[in-house]
């Protein structure tokens, strides 16, 4: 099967290509969409731990990692998209920035603390959002953003997070989560 290439839109990586796979499950976060989500996130990212919850590719951890993240964990349960992830942060010689975990996210996240949680499952588990932000409002993380369809609401709360923020582009939206408590800055 033939690689497709998406790229790293900017930081220390800009304009690196990184493999994907058609076929797979697999729907990376569109190019514009990650350099908004990235734009957004820039005063929180320098020495961050990101989390890559339902990575694919690994394109939004490793843009993190490009952008200044300490660190990114990748949590991804398809074999062959484990060993993409592998590849790719293989490529740009970053294994020691970058741990890859293969397994379900939902029973994984608690067990991995992280500054910054990007969660993406895939579009046709609505369920997996609501648990996973669950989990997420019981953690320290201090900002949790889910990507989702324009078509798919989210609860406003889950635990201690409280969402504060929704940006639509085209199909897709990215909804902003922190504990009620904190005050985050953004650009």
């Amino acid at each position: 099967m033939p690689f497709l290439e998406i790229r790293i839109i900017a930081g220390e990586f800009r304009s690196r290509r990184l493999r994907t796979l058609p076929g797979l499950a697999l729907r990376p976060t569109p190019d514009r969409l990650r350099e908004t989500l990235f734009n957004i996130l820039s005063p929180q990212i320098e020495g961050a731990v990101f989390l890559d919850a339902y990575a694919g590719t690994g394109a939004v951890g490793i843009e993190a990692l490009s952008r200044g993240a300490a660190h990114a964990i990748f949590l991804e349960k398809h074999r062959s998209a484990v060993k993409l992830i592998q590849e790719n942060i293989a490529s740009l010689a970053i294994q020691e920035r970058a741990t890859v975990i293969a397994g379900s996210a939902l029973p994984l996240l608690a067990n991995h603390p992280a500054d910054i949680v990007f969660l993406d499952p895939p579009y046709d588990l609505e369920g997996e959002y609501a648990d996973a932000l669950t989990v997420l409002g019981q953690t320290a993380a201090l900002l949790v953003v889910a990507q989702h369809s324009i078509r798919f609401s989210l609860a406003e709360d889950f635990g201690r997070l409280h969402r504060f923020r929704v940006l639509k582009q085209g199909d897709n939206a990215l909804s902003f989560f922190a504990p009620q408590t904190e005050a985050i800055q953004f650009s």
